[in-house]
Protein backbone atom coordinates (compact mmCIF):
# COMPACT_ATOMS: atom_id res chain seq x y z
CA UNK A 1 0.00 0.00 0.00
CA UNK A 2 2.64 1.98 0.97
CA UNK A 3 4.86 1.65 -2.42
CA UNK A 4 1.60 2.75 -4.20
CA UNK A 5 0.96 5.66 -2.31
CA UNK A 6 4.66 6.60 -3.12
CA UNK A 7 4.34 5.88 -6.71
CA UNK A 8 1.09 8.40 -7.26
CA UNK A 9 3.13 10.97 -5.15
CA UNK A 10 5.71 10.74 -7.19
CA UNK A 11 3.42 11.02 -10.80
CA UNK A 12 1.72 13.47 -8.54
CA UNK A 13 4.39 15.55 -8.29
CA UNK A 14 5.58 15.08 -12.08
CA UNK A 15 1.92 16.54 -13.16
CA UNK A 16 2.09 19.36 -10.46
CA UNK A 17 5.43 20.88 -11.95
CA UNK A 18 4.35 20.03 -15.57
CA UNK A 19 0.92 22.04 -14.64
CA UNK A 20 3.08 24.70 -12.86
CA UNK A 21 5.21 25.17 -15.60
CA UNK A 22 2.66 25.33 -18.67
CA UNK A 23 0.75 28.08 -16.33
CA UNK A 24 3.83 30.06 -16.53
CA UNK A 25 4.78 29.73 -12.84
CA UNK A 26 7.94 28.13 -13.75
CA UNK A 27 9.46 29.88 -16.53
CA UNK A 28 11.53 29.37 -19.01
CA UNK A 29 14.79 29.40 -16.70
CA UNK A 30 13.53 27.14 -14.16
CA UNK A 31 12.59 25.35 -16.29
CA UNK A 32 16.16 24.87 -18.44
CA UNK A 33 17.88 24.27 -14.95
CA UNK A 34 15.23 21.41 -13.65
CA UNK A 35 15.91 19.88 -16.98
CA UNK A 36 19.62 20.02 -16.43
CA UNK A 37 18.84 18.94 -13.13
CA UNK A 38 17.54 15.43 -14.45
CA UNK A 39 19.96 14.61 -17.18
CA UNK A 40 22.79 14.87 -14.43
CA UNK A 41 20.70 12.88 -11.99
CA UNK A 42 20.96 10.58 -14.82
CA UNK A 43 24.38 10.77 -15.89
CA UNK A 44 25.60 10.83 -12.18
CA UNK A 45 23.62 7.88 -10.92
CA UNK A 46 24.70 5.63 -14.15
CA UNK A 47 28.22 6.28 -13.79
CA UNK A 48 27.89 5.19 -10.32
CA UNK A 49 26.97 1.86 -11.00
CA UNK A 50 30.45 1.52 -12.66
CA UNK A 51 32.85 3.61 -10.42
CA UNK A 52 30.84 3.19 -7.54
CA UNK A 53 28.98 -0.18 -7.21
CA UNK A 54 31.24 -2.06 -9.15
CA UNK A 55 34.60 -0.13 -8.55
CA UNK A 56 35.85 0.32 -11.27
CA UNK A 57 37.79 3.91 -12.64
CA UNK A 58 35.62 4.85 -15.85
CA UNK A 59 36.60 8.41 -16.79
CA UNK A 60 35.10 7.88 -20.53
CA UNK A 61 31.05 8.98 -19.51
CA UNK A 62 30.43 11.96 -22.34
CA UNK A 63 31.86 9.38 -25.37
CA UNK A 64 28.56 7.51 -24.31
CA UNK A 65 26.33 10.17 -23.52
CA UNK A 66 27.56 11.55 -27.30
CA UNK A 67 26.35 8.41 -29.16
CA UNK A 68 23.26 8.39 -27.30
CA UNK A 69 22.68 12.49 -28.33
CA UNK A 70 23.26 12.17 -31.81
CA UNK A 71 21.58 8.87 -32.44
CA UNK A 72 18.63 10.00 -31.25
CA UNK A 73 18.88 13.14 -32.80
CA UNK A 74 19.42 11.92 -36.05
CA UNK A 75 16.84 9.59 -35.74
CA UNK A 76 14.51 12.24 -35.47
CA UNK A 77 15.89 14.88 -37.84
CA UNK A 78 15.29 12.05 -40.58
CA UNK A 79 11.99 11.49 -39.46
CA UNK A 80 10.41 15.39 -39.18
CA UNK A 81 13.03 17.58 -40.01
CA UNK A 82 14.06 18.59 -43.24
CA UNK A 83 17.74 17.50 -43.85
CA UNK A 84 20.55 17.26 -45.88
CA UNK A 85 20.02 13.35 -46.07
CA UNK A 86 16.96 12.10 -47.14
CA UNK A 87 15.45 16.05 -48.15
CA UNK A 88 11.93 16.16 -46.49
CA UNK A 89 10.85 14.22 -43.46
CA UNK A 90 10.29 11.07 -43.03
CA UNK A 91 7.17 10.96 -41.24
CA UNK A 92 4.56 13.94 -40.46
CA UNK A 93 4.89 15.66 -37.14
CA UNK A 94 1.30 14.66 -35.62
CA UNK A 95 3.44 11.21 -35.04
CA UNK A 96 6.46 13.07 -33.41
CA UNK A 97 5.35 12.24 -29.58
CA UNK A 98 4.80 8.37 -30.26
CA UNK A 99 8.36 8.20 -31.94
CA UNK A 100 10.51 10.13 -29.73
CA UNK A 101 10.51 7.84 -26.93
CA UNK A 102 11.90 5.35 -30.14
CA UNK A 103 14.52 7.51 -30.54
CA UNK A 104 15.48 7.95 -27.11
CA UNK A 105 15.89 4.15 -27.03
CA UNK A 106 17.30 3.97 -30.08
CA UNK A 107 20.35 6.27 -29.11
CA UNK A 108 20.42 4.76 -25.55
CA UNK A 109 20.79 1.10 -27.41
CA UNK A 110 23.60 2.53 -29.49
CA UNK A 111 25.62 3.85 -26.17
CA UNK A 112 24.85 0.31 -24.76
CA UNK A 113 26.71 -1.13 -27.89
CA UNK A 114 29.11 1.55 -27.56
CA UNK A 115 29.55 0.35 -24.04
CA UNK A 116 31.53 -2.81 -25.25
CA UNK A 117 34.30 -1.00 -26.08
CA UNK A 118 34.78 -0.35 -22.59
CA UNK A 119 32.94 -3.71 -21.24
CA UNK A 120 35.45 -5.85 -23.32
CA UNK A 121 38.54 -5.00 -22.38
CA UNK A 122 37.73 -4.37 -18.85
CA UNK A 123 37.73 -8.27 -18.40
CA UNK A 124 41.74 -8.29 -17.72
CA UNK A 125 42.33 -4.94 -16.96
CA UNK A 126 41.26 -2.47 -13.60
CA UNK A 127 41.75 0.39 -12.25
CA UNK A 128 44.50 2.92 -14.04
CA UNK A 129 44.69 0.65 -16.94
CA UNK A 130 40.78 0.92 -17.70
CA UNK A 131 40.73 4.73 -17.18
CA UNK A 132 43.31 4.97 -19.77
CA UNK A 133 40.92 2.26 -22.07
CA UNK A 134 37.55 4.92 -21.38
CA UNK A 135 39.25 7.83 -21.98
CA UNK A 136 40.90 6.74 -24.95
CA UNK A 137 36.89 5.26 -25.75
CA UNK A 138 36.16 9.23 -25.42
CA UNK A 139 38.19 10.72 -27.99
CA UNK A 140 37.32 8.28 -30.16
CA UNK A 141 33.71 8.85 -30.31
CA UNK A 142 34.42 12.87 -30.11
CA UNK A 143 37.44 12.54 -33.22
CA UNK A 144 34.74 10.29 -35.31
CA UNK A 145 31.96 12.62 -34.88
CA UNK A 146 34.24 15.38 -35.85
CA UNK A 147 34.93 13.70 -38.87
CA UNK A 148 31.34 13.08 -40.31
CA UNK A 149 30.72 15.86 -42.53
CA UNK A 150 27.31 14.68 -43.26
CA UNK A 151 26.10 15.20 -39.35
CA UNK A 152 27.93 18.75 -39.13
CA UNK A 153 31.13 17.56 -38.30
CA UNK A 154 32.63 19.68 -35.26
CA UNK A 155 29.94 22.45 -36.73
CA UNK A 156 27.62 20.60 -34.77
CA UNK A 157 24.29 19.68 -35.96
CA UNK A 158 20.75 20.79 -34.86
CA UNK A 159 17.16 20.42 -36.30
CA UNK A 160 15.44 18.45 -33.36
CA UNK A 161 13.29 21.75 -32.49
CA UNK A 162 11.04 20.44 -35.23
CA UNK A 163 9.83 17.06 -32.90
CA UNK A 164 10.12 19.41 -30.05
CA UNK A 165 7.44 21.55 -32.13
CA UNK A 166 5.52 18.26 -33.69
CA UNK A 167 4.86 17.02 -29.99
CA UNK A 168 3.71 20.61 -29.23
CA UNK A 169 1.20 21.33 -32.58
CA UNK A 170 -0.38 17.99 -30.95
CA UNK A 171 -1.16 19.18 -27.08
CA UNK A 172 0.83 22.09 -26.28
CA UNK A 173 2.47 21.62 -23.17
CA UNK A 174 6.27 21.64 -21.96
CA UNK A 175 6.65 18.32 -23.83
CA UNK A 176 10.73 18.01 -22.62
CA UNK A 177 10.03 19.15 -19.40
CA UNK A 178 8.36 16.22 -18.82
CA UNK A 179 10.10 13.83 -20.95
CA UNK A 180 12.95 14.46 -18.93
CA UNK A 181 10.92 13.69 -15.41
CA UNK A 182 10.09 10.82 -16.19
CA UNK A 183 13.39 9.19 -17.71
CA UNK A 184 15.08 10.39 -14.48
CA UNK A 185 12.56 8.12 -12.39
CA UNK A 186 12.92 5.44 -15.09
CA UNK A 187 16.61 5.76 -14.89
CA UNK A 188 17.14 5.66 -11.24
CA UNK A 189 14.16 3.18 -11.13
CA UNK A 190 16.05 0.71 -13.37
CA UNK A 191 18.95 1.54 -12.07
CA UNK A 192 17.90 0.49 -7.95
CA UNK A 193 15.79 -2.36 -9.13
CA UNK A 194 19.02 -3.56 -10.57
CA UNK A 195 21.74 -3.06 -8.01
CA UNK A 196 18.54 -4.87 -5.54
CA UNK A 197 18.20 -7.84 -7.72
CA UNK A 198 20.15 -11.08 -6.52
CA UNK A 199 21.36 -10.78 -10.43
CA UNK A 200 23.01 -7.32 -9.52
CA UNK A 201 24.29 -8.32 -6.07
CA UNK A 202 27.36 -9.80 -8.41
CA UNK A 203 28.46 -6.11 -9.17
CA UNK A 204 29.62 -5.04 -5.29
CA UNK A 205 30.98 -8.67 -5.54
CA UNK A 206 33.31 -7.78 -8.15
CA UNK A 207 34.17 -4.35 -5.82
CA UNK A 208 34.96 -6.28 -2.92
CA UNK A 209 37.24 -9.01 -4.34
CA UNK A 210 37.11 -10.01 -7.85
CA UNK A 211 39.00 -13.38 -7.48
CA UNK A 212 36.48 -14.45 -3.93
CA UNK A 213 33.82 -13.62 -6.27
CA UNK A 214 34.63 -16.20 -9.10
CA UNK A 215 35.08 -18.41 -6.17
CA UNK A 216 31.68 -18.16 -5.33
CA UNK A 217 30.25 -18.47 -8.42
CA UNK A 218 29.72 -15.14 -10.19
CA UNK A 219 30.39 -14.41 -13.74
CA UNK A 220 32.00 -11.62 -13.28
CA UNK A 221 32.77 -11.21 -17.13
CA UNK A 222 29.01 -11.28 -17.57
CA UNK A 223 28.32 -9.10 -14.87
CA UNK A 224 30.94 -6.38 -16.54
CA UNK A 225 29.09 -6.82 -19.51
CA UNK A 226 26.09 -6.09 -18.14
CA UNK A 227 27.04 -3.45 -15.82
CA UNK A 228 28.86 -1.21 -18.64
CA UNK A 229 26.18 -1.69 -20.75
CA UNK A 230 23.34 -0.32 -19.04
CA UNK A 231 25.40 2.24 -17.64
CA UNK A 232 26.35 3.43 -20.87
CA UNK A 233 22.84 3.01 -22.51
CA UNK A 234 21.30 5.56 -19.73
CA UNK A 235 24.23 7.73 -20.58
CA UNK A 236 23.03 7.85 -23.94
CA UNK A 237 19.34 8.12 -22.96
CA UNK A 238 20.42 11.18 -20.77
CA UNK A 239 22.42 12.44 -24.30
CA UNK A 240 19.20 12.02 -26.27
CA UNK A 241 17.06 14.08 -23.80
CA UNK A 242 19.90 16.66 -23.74
CA UNK A 243 20.27 17.00 -27.21
CA UNK A 244 16.50 18.19 -27.87
CA UNK A 245 16.42 20.45 -24.42
CA UNK A 246 18.76 22.24 -26.48
CA UNK A 247 17.89 22.00 -29.79
CA UNK A 248 21.71 21.40 -31.26
CA UNK A 249 24.18 19.37 -30.59
CA UNK A 250 28.25 19.48 -30.59
CA UNK A 251 30.80 16.68 -30.63
CA UNK A 252 32.79 19.07 -28.41
CA UNK A 253 29.95 19.33 -25.48
CA UNK A 254 30.69 16.00 -24.47
CA UNK A 255 35.02 15.64 -24.26
CA UNK A 256 36.92 15.12 -21.12
CA UNK A 257 35.19 18.14 -19.48
CA UNK A 258 32.18 16.70 -19.24
CA UNK A 259 33.17 13.07 -18.43
CA UNK A 260 34.98 14.92 -15.43
CA UNK A 261 31.57 16.87 -14.16
CA UNK A 262 29.85 13.43 -13.94
CA UNK A 263 32.69 12.04 -12.08
CA UNK A 264 32.62 14.90 -9.48
CA UNK A 265 28.56 14.22 -9.06
CA UNK A 266 29.63 10.50 -8.24
CA UNK A 267 32.57 11.23 -6.13
CA UNK A 268 31.01 14.07 -4.10
CA UNK A 269 27.74 12.20 -3.81
CA UNK A 270 29.43 9.24 -2.15
CA UNK A 271 30.94 5.46 -4.16
CA UNK A 272 27.88 2.78 -4.13
CA UNK A 273 24.93 5.22 -3.35
CA UNK A 274 22.10 6.24 -5.33
CA UNK A 275 21.03 8.93 -3.10
CA UNK A 276 24.38 10.60 -2.84
CA UNK A 277 24.41 10.37 -6.83
CA UNK A 278 21.15 12.09 -7.07
CA UNK A 279 21.48 14.43 -4.53
CA UNK A 280 25.07 15.85 -5.89
CA UNK A 281 23.79 15.84 -9.35
CA UNK A 282 21.38 18.29 -7.89
CA UNK A 283 23.82 19.92 -5.50
CA UNK A 284 26.14 20.36 -8.30
CA UNK A 285 23.66 21.74 -10.57
CA UNK A 286 22.50 24.45 -8.12
CA UNK A 287 26.36 25.51 -7.89
CA UNK A 288 27.08 25.97 -11.47
CA UNK A 289 23.59 28.53 -11.79
CA UNK A 290 24.40 30.33 -8.67
CA UNK A 291 28.00 30.69 -9.75
CA UNK A 292 27.08 31.31 -12.94
CA UNK A 293 27.71 34.88 -12.20
CA UNK A 294 31.65 34.19 -11.65
CA UNK A 295 31.72 32.86 -15.10
CA UNK A 296 35.66 31.33 -15.76
CA UNK A 297 36.23 31.97 -11.90
CA UNK A 298 33.40 29.14 -11.25
CA UNK A 299 35.77 26.43 -12.50
CA UNK A 300 37.85 27.35 -9.56
CA UNK A 301 35.80 27.29 -6.82
CA UNK A 302 34.30 24.47 -7.51
CA UNK A 303 37.26 21.92 -7.44
CA UNK A 304 38.06 24.02 -4.58
CA UNK A 305 34.98 22.90 -2.56
CA UNK A 306 35.70 19.61 -4.35
CA UNK A 307 39.03 19.60 -2.73
CA UNK A 308 37.60 20.85 1.09
CA UNK A 309 35.17 18.19 0.65
CA UNK A 310 37.73 15.03 -0.10
CA UNK A 311 39.94 16.61 2.77
CA UNK A 312 37.31 16.69 5.35
CA UNK A 313 34.62 14.01 4.52
CA UNK A 314 36.29 11.83 1.45
CA UNK A 315 33.71 9.21 1.42
CA UNK A 316 31.36 11.93 -0.42
CA UNK A 317 28.53 13.71 0.95
CA UNK A 318 26.10 10.13 1.83
CA UNK A 319 29.26 7.32 1.72
CA UNK A 320 27.88 4.70 0.57
CA UNK A 321 24.72 4.41 2.53
CA UNK A 322 21.16 5.09 0.78
CA UNK A 323 18.05 7.71 2.29
CA UNK A 324 16.89 4.40 3.50
CA UNK A 325 19.70 3.39 6.07
CA UNK A 326 19.37 7.12 7.93
CA UNK A 327 16.09 6.97 7.45
CA UNK A 328 14.47 3.67 8.00
CA UNK A 329 10.76 4.63 7.51
CA UNK A 330 11.79 4.69 3.82
CA UNK A 331 13.10 1.06 3.53
CA UNK A 332 9.95 0.20 2.09
CA UNK A 333 9.96 2.13 -0.30
CA UNK A 334 13.17 0.91 -1.24
CA UNK A 335 12.61 -3.03 -1.09
CA UNK A 336 11.32 -4.21 -4.11
CA UNK A 337 10.22 -8.04 -3.34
Amino acid sequence: MQKHTFTISLFAGIFALTVLAQLGVINQYLQSVIMLMGVNIILSTSLNLVNGYMGEFSCGHGGFMCVGAYVSSVVTVLCFSKNQILGAPLLPPSLALFAFPLALFAGAAAAAVAGLVVAIPSFKTRGDYLAIITLAANYIVISAIDNMEIIGGPRGFMGMNATVAGMKALLDIPWMLLWVLFGTVFSVWLLRRFVSSTLGKGVPAIAQDEIAAEIMSVDTNRMKLIAFMLSSGIAGLAGGLFAHILGYVNPHSFDIMKSTEVMVMVYLGGMGSLSGATLSAVLFTVLLEVLRPLEIWKWVVIPLLLILLMQFRPEGIMGNKELSDLFPRLKKYYSFK
